[in-house]
């Protein structure tokens, strides 16, 4: 759609009067706890790369998922072959998609089958509280997959007795329409959302149809509340050179991420335990032809069940978190096979606060068996020493790791083979930073370094051979990152603008194959912007812009921009991507769609 269509738009929304706007209330971030830690700190006495994306931000961000809301985010990598969440791999700080970990309050979401579903199990943004981005080694706090770093998804707590309805329309034929419903009854609340989303898609074979369902709810919460959260997501998608580059294929797929888990807490002055059980479910369905569902197809479903205890104790020496998570993994598969796996994890740290409370140390350790890869022990180190209430220095260093997927050791067609035999991959981590806090501005940077080796690449010596899955990359990491957000005011109206940079440089050691699948190319630069501007009582413009340079050369420039009317019950919303039709590809050979359009209508029945 062209340039001019999508600023006209914008022209006819600008123009419109109403209301005054019921801007939603953030809380402090220096307030916020992060939860997916044992020990339970302050976002900003925290002594990691930890950035969280606040409710208020996502209403702000232009974005309509997920994905999209992360690529606004430095350092952070979505590189999408599909839109509106079909298909999305996760990268943090130049690692791979299988070395980022994706917790749902607090629960693992990683996929033994591949990491390329991650980002399934991301939820629709209108449950969503807030988004925890840690970045850097994180095996020492929540086990394997968490090797460049792990992102949280915190859900709403509860929405008092009230239901909305949204509805949008725009280009390529899209149709999304969800209810979200919140209830407050005397001893339980719930949250209920489903939403459809459908398109005719932007190119040849890149329809879908997605649905998304979503239960939360807490019992007997007046006395010892027990919360439940129960997910099921159904996505059908055409998966045009998805995997292939060959023009007589058509490929298509169909995944089914779910998830069911239960949660309650026991506290007392001094320590606190909170046990969960869960089951997670992924399906995964693919056809190299379309319409010729005997030709070529793979059918895979993995369950994970898993029980984890999480506690901290408060004593005169400091804070001691301990943690134990049991899972048994099953696979079944026309492909892989039909396989299964025992995890056990035991974390233990401690934090040491001294120099009246200035300087903060936090020694710790994971220990975990696989019943395939027996036992592995990664220790880590966090140090902070607070140089002014609002200015905080920091470093941590640690050890980390990734057992390979079912797909590394088993997978097998007429050009790709895996390995039985493959090892862990491993790395030594490092980073140095700085963070500053005050009502006006936050500021922070970092400075990092992964010493990665035995990485898992797929190689060949002759050109007719299949690709076969190796341990022999050796891989070092290095880097910095700044950030920084601005709080003002235009005519008593309250405004923002915050941005982020990440530079990455990585050196392969000495292959010595002749050919190698997964070239490294991280983004090299990456810079992202956004301005939240209140133009008037009830109008809200936000401006979202991403820079990306990758190791291999290709650099691409995207704006995006939204516009909220709120005339109280009822919110218009316009939202514009890629405003200037830049032409790019963030992953294989797959371009993302032109400059689009979407409209929206949401109504709140108070």
């Amino acid at each position: 759609m062209k340039t001019t269509v999508v600023f006209t738009a914008f022209l006819a929304l600008l123009t419109v009067t109403g209301f005054a706007q019921q801007t939603p209330q953030d809380q402090k971030l220096d307030t916020v706890l992060i939860a997916s830690t044992r020990i339970d700190l302050p976002f900003k006495e925290n002594s990691r790369t930890i950035e969280v994306i606040t409710a208020t931000h996502i209403k702000n961000s232009a974005a309509t998922t997920v994905a999209e809301l992360l690529q606004q985010v430095a350092g952070v990598d979505i590189r999408r072959r599909g839109t509106a969440g079909s298909q999305a791999d996760l990268y943090i700080r130049g690692g791979s998609f299988d070395q980022t970990l994706l917790l749902i309050d607090g629960i693992k979401m990683d996929d033994a089958q591949t990491g390329h579903h991650t980002m399934n199990a991301a939820l629709p943004i209108e449950v969503i509280e807030r988004i925890e981005i840690i970045k850097g080694p994180a095996a020492r706090v929540f086990g394997q997959n968490a090797f460049t770093g792990a992102i949280n998804i915190v859900t709403k707590k509860q929405l008092k007795n009230t239901v909305s309805a949204n509805f949008e329309t725009g280009s390529f034929g899209q149709l999304n329409g969800s209810v979200t419903v919140g209830s407050s009854l005397e001893n339980s609340s719930h949250i209920i959302h489903a939403g459809k989303l459908t398109s005719e898609g932007y190119r040849v074979n890149s329809d879908y149809e997605n649905a998304n369902y979503f239960l939360k709810s807490v019992f007997n919460k007046n006395e010892q509340p027990i919360e439940m959260i129960a997910t099921f997501f159904d996505r059908k998608f055409g998966a045009e050179n998805f995997y292939t580059t060959n023009p007589t294929f058509n490929e298509y797929e169909e995944t089914q991420n779910s998830l069911l888990g239960f949660t309650t807490a026991f506290k007392s002055n001094r320590l606190k335990i909170k046990p969960r059980v869960y089951w997670k479910r992924n399906q995964d369905m693919f056809l190299l032809r379309r319409n010729e569902p005997n030709f070529y197809r793979n059918l895979h479903i993995t369950n994970k069940i898993g029980a984890e205890v999480n506690t901290s104790y408060n004593s005169k020496i400091g804070v001691t978190g301990f943690g134990v998570d049991v899972s048994k993994i099953y696979i079944r598969s026309n492909n892989l096979g039909n396989r299964n796996r025992f995890m056990a994890n035991m974390f233990l740290e401690h934090q040491f606060k001294i120099f009246n409370n200035k300087l903060d140390i936090t020694p710790g350790v994971a220990v975990t068996y696989f019943s395939d890869f027996k036992f592995h022990a990664f220790p880590g180190l966090d140090v902070g020493y607070k140089l002014t209430n609002n200015f905080k220095l920091y470093a941590n260093t640690g050890y980390t790791y990734r057992i390979p997927t079912y797909t590394d050791l088993y997978y097998a067609d007429p050009a790709t083979v895996g390995n039985e035999n493959l090892e862990p991959e491993e790395a030594l981590s490092a980073e140095f930073g700085g963070k500053y806090f005050s009502p006006k501005l936050t500021a922070s940077f970092a400075l990092f370094y992964r010493d990665a080796s035995k990485l898992i690449d797929y190689v060949k010596v002759l050109e007719d051979d299949p690709f076969t899955a190796t341990n022999l990359r050796d891989l070092y990491t290095k880097g910095f990152e700044l950030n920084a957000g601005y709080n003002f005011t235009i005519a008593n109206k309250p405004q923002n603008i915050a941005f982020g940079y990440t530079f990455i440089e990585d050196e392969v050691g000495t292959l010595n194959i002749p050919f190698s699948r997964y070239s490294i190319n991280s983004l090299k630069h990456h810079f992202t912007g956004r301005l939240n501007a209140k133009v008037s009582n009830n109008i809200n413009l936000n401006i979202v812009y991403k820079h990306a340079e990758r190791t291999q050369g290709l650099s691409y420039n995207v704006w995006d921009a939204s516009a909220i009317i709120n005339l109280n019950q009822l919110e218009f919303t316009v939202t514009a991507a890629n405003i200037f039709d830049a032409d790019y590809i963030e992953s294989g050979v797959v371009p993302m769609p032109p400059s689009n359009v979407l409209f929206g209508l949401r109504y709140n029945f108070n």
